[in-house]
């Protein structure tokens, strides 16, 4: 039997991963596109299905029992399929213009991609983000160091995305990547940790940098260490039950994690 002791393929989220410390820029965009259908939310609000494709993170907006009946109470009845559609018109074009805003790398993704590359190791991404968006930040983030083999958007497979495997097997497939046990799916929220999971991957969360902790990068560099040490408790706990083999901080710490998954798997530890 052929011994599986090498990672070949790390595949990244991006917002709240490896770039927008935070995963600020969707969220105060939907706090302020929901604003303007006289629906308020609080950034926990706005944040809690991060992960998923944008016209399905609105969808399940709509579907959450407070924001379910603060609709009815606005429009006296319950949001359609063409409310979705009417929010995420509102929504893409805020997005683009604003991605800019948010385009810089946290703090150690330029130095950890350059050091899996010199490992020998292929480099995958996906985003909820939509192509549009992604074709604007793509090449913005390369200005600053950040920049993938390849990139799959969040409305690239028709739908098919978040939890499920889709967009991460995607990479794997463009990758030519021969064995999803030799794989790994890096993400900061529930849905792309189960993500990695569905694909058969190892699935490392991140837990300060993005939606589950919900920080600027201002306020993670102002916390004590109680402070960040509930942050984390708390994010890592969400995680861990989505699935995560391990949980880290931020991407500065995943080579180290890498090299942990490693010596699990010349012990013969699979992901499944």
């Amino acid at each position: 039997m052929r011994i599986l002791n090498k990672l070949r393929g790390v595949i990244f989220d991006w917002a709240g991963t490896v770039i927008d410390f935070g995963s600020l820029a969707p969220t105060r965009i939907f706090v302020e596109v929901f604003a303007a259908f006289d629906i308020p939310l609080t950034p926990a609000q706005a944040s809690a299905p991060m992960g998923l494709s944008k016209r399905e993170h609105i969808a399940a907006l709509l579907a959450e029992p407070a924001i379910v009946t603060q609709w009815r109470e606005r429009f006296s009845r319950g949001a359609t399929d063409a409310d979705v559609d009417a929010i995420y018109t509102r929504y893409l074009p805020m997005q683009v213009e604003r991605i800019g805003a948010y385009s810089q790398p946290i703090p150690g993704a330029v130095e950890t991609l350059a050091s899996l590359r010199r490992r020998g190791v292929k480099l995958g991404s996906c985003s909820g983000y939509p192509r549009q968006v992604m074709d604007v930040l793509i090449p913005l983030a390369r200005e600053s160091g950040v920049e993938f083999d390849h990139v799959v958007a969040g409305d690239d497979l028709s739908g098919r995305g978040r939890p499920g495997p889709y967009m991460a097997l995607s990479n794997v497939i463009a990758l030519q990547l021969a064995d999803v046990r030799a794989c790994v799916k890096v993400d900061d929220t529930v849905a792309g940790v189960e993500e990695g999971r569905n694909a058969g991957m190892w699935s490392v969360g991140v837990a300060l940098s993005g939606a589950s902790a919900g920080l600027s990068l201002q306020e993670y560099r102002a916390a004590s260490p109680a402070e960040l040490g509930a942050v984390r408790a708390r994010a890592t706990e969400c995680l861990a039950e989505a699935g995560a083999h391990i949980v880290i901080d931020t991407v500065a710490e995943l080579p180290q994690a890498l090299d942990a998954i490693e010596r699990r798997m010349s012990e013969g530890e699979r992901p499944c």
